[in-house]
């Protein structure tokens, strides 16, 4: 959607991907009719209301797990223009022709379904429920996120209608990679004029050649390549002003009318002079081939009487006349290709559209005043009244919706704790314990939080056997590795019962955490550090050096190494009373044979020791 000819592809090698915490603490403008469309048909099948599910999962997730502060953006009434697009397109892929049927008067716009409306609608009523700022566009979504990002308002838009660029916005998001290191991959205007030379004119311009969401023709026989070489010509200023002068037909950008490379009859000088700069067959260079078999020209490097060099095959004669003769040939080319352009925006009726232009560069898309701004503000969840619409619509259970909702609501205790520290309770049942380890997902890094039960409540959640994680949990570092999409399901927090005390384990951020419990960050690393130094000093045992490998040994180590334990321990006992018999003798007795009675075995070792 939005600009036609593959436009996206255009752009596809100025993105970047961004990195997990790219949106954290960010204001972020959604799209919300885009996630509902893109997603409906895919789990229509396995899911009851999916544009429910989707959209209360992915803005927990996008406002817990990356930290944004998500502006959800509705569409108004579409324009005329859009309308008429809207059903050339319905029919084009049904494959009806459309020229028999009645055209719609301009003016009259056509409202969407009733279904889609409906859903729209149920999706607004969860996203307040959840407390987070809903506004409602004059016409189309993306141009009032565009508006927003363009005045400072959001800080990038989320929405795969390229659209939103010639609105007017500075970053866009089109995509989501959920199990990557670089979950989001941007487009940002300044990339796009660094690498194509395009602004937001130009890419007016392109949409109007190539076709729009308001326009699907275009100009026939115009490509997007054609259209971005023939809008690089001109700058931003001068772009829409020159396409306003073709289709008035102004005469002087075609210089006297069209005139082809072929139709061109060159004048009697101009092929005297072609006649006398004559190039030689042989070696290519100019002179006659005669003159150049006496001795060499000054283009071939010879001996004087061995003649010119053969021209190699490809051969391209660089003498000025030459340079020259190629220079007019190319630029008489890129004129040919320019007035067969020119041509064929001067044949389209109406062009270009001067309520598309000024559709794209106006910036007056939400109902509010340029000078107050929108009124964006997002507020704590309603929850009893978030179960109460997921239980009727969905069908969940209210403990699930509870339980998927603490993300959410942890990320806003820590946010309120880090501004104001009150002695206030996690959906007022749960306090800060401590902090259990680190979890490391996609390559970024958590705070596995420990949160206690502090008193039992009507409303509290359902818990389950933990002794099935059990083998993890004393683990200081978790990597985790996802291969469900983060955008599908919120984390389910870790649930665990010790000596009748139930405790909650969830991931947070760790900069949220050390602004809003830094005693109990600096505790955690400080156990940490202790932990990992007893490791070392378990770790660190004397032991003799391996032998190399093709080394003989000596007689006593391959005696050593070959005997049965046994006889290594009969041999200890023995030398140890032999040890007490000598302390017990006088010198010269312990110069007398007093080993008689060992084995042989045993003796022979004792010489070698």
């Amino acid at each position: 959607m939005g600009v036609g000819g593959k436009f996206w592809d255009l752009l596809k090698p100025y993105a970047r991907h961004e990195g997990f915490d790219f949106l954290r603490n960010k204001r972020v403008a959604v799209d919300l009719s885009l996630w509902i469309v893109q997603h409906e048909t895919a789990i229509k099948a396995r899911a009851r209301s999916p544009h429910l599910r989707l959209t209360f999962f992915r803005t927990i997730n996008l406002f817990a797990k990356f930290g944004a502060f998500p502006v959800f953006v509705v569409d108004g009434s579409p324009s005329h223009l859009k309308s008429q697009a809207r059903t050339a397109r319905f029919f084009r892929s049904s494959g009806i022709d459309s020229s028999s049927l009645p055209v719609a008067e301009d003016g009259i716009s056509a409202e969407r379904n009733s279904r889609f409306s409906k859903y729209v609608q149920e999706c607004v009523e969860l996203l307040e429920l959840l407390g987070i700022p809903v506004l409602k566009a004059k016409g189309e979504a993306e141009a009032l996120c565009g508006q927003l990002n363009l005045e400072g308002d959001v800080d990038a838009c989320i929405t795969s209608d390229s659209d939103a660029l010639l609105f007017g916005a500075k970053c866009v998001i089109k995509s989501f990679q959920s199990n990557s290191k670089e979950p989001f991959e941007c487009y940002y205007m300044s990339d796009i004029e660094a690498g194509l030379g395009l602004k937001r004119k130009h890419m007016i311009a392109i949409s109007l050649l190539v076709g729009n969401d308001h326009d699907l023709n275009g100009v026939p026989g115009i490509g997007l390549d054609t259209a971005l070489r023939f809008v690089q010509t001109f700058s931003e200023d001068e772009i829409l002003n020159r396409l306003r002068d073709i289709g008035n037909g102004d005469a002087s950008l075609f210089q006297g009318g069209i005139q082809y490379v072929d139709d061109i009859v060159p004048s009697s000088a101009e092929s005297s002079l072609k006649a006398k700069l004559s190039h030689c067959s042989f070696c290519g260079h100019p002179g006659s081939k005669k003159a150049h078999s006496k001795s060499s020209c000054e283009y071939c490097i010879t001996n004087m009487d061995e003649g010119c060099l053969k021209k190699p095959e490809g051969f391209r004669c660089s003498c000025s006349s030459c340079d020259m003769d190629r220079k007019e040939k190319e630029q008489k080319k890129q004129e040919n290709w320019r007035l067969k352009v020119l041509n064929k925006i001067a044949l389209e009726q109406n062009f270009p559209n001067e309520e598309i232009i000024e559709m794209y560069l106006c910036n007056n898309h939400g109902y509010f005043s340029a000078n107050e701004g929108p009124c964006i503000s997002w507020e704590s969840p309603k929850t009893e009244l978030l179960v109460d619409f997921l239980a009727f619509h969905r069908l969940w259970e209210p403990s699930y919706i509870r339980q998927r909702m603490l993300p959410m609501l942890s990320t806003i205790y820590l946010r309120e704790m880090a501004a104001t520290p009150v002695n206030n309770l996690l959906y007022g049942q749960y306090e800060f314990d401590s902090i259990d380890r680190l979890k490391i997902r996609n390559g970024h890094q958590f705070y596995v939080v420990k949160w206690k039960k502090a008193a039992p409540t009507m409303n509290s959640v359902t818990f389950t056997n933990p002794e099935e994680e059990s083998d993890i949990l004393q683990d200081d570092v978790i990597e985790v590795d996802e291969s469900i999409s983060v955008w599908d399901e919120s984390d389910v927090p870790e649930i665990r019962n010790s000596d009748g005390c139930y405790f909650l384990l969830t991931d947070e951020n760790m900069d949220l955490v050390q602004a809003a419990f830094p005693e109990e960050v600096d505790r955690f690393l400080q156990e940490k550090e202790l932990k990992e130094l007893k490791r070392r000093k378990a770790s660190v045992m004397p032991e003799t050096p391996p032998k190399p490998k093709g080394v003989q040994l000596n007689i006593t180590e391959f005696y050593r190494s070959t005997k049965a334990k046994k006889l290594e321990t009969e041999a200890g006992e023995d030398l140890t009373q032999i040890s007490v018999n000598q302390n017990a003798e006088t010198s010269k007795e312990k110069r007398k044979p007093s080993s008689s009675n060992l084995p042989k075995s045993v003796r022979r070792r004792l010489l070698f020791d």
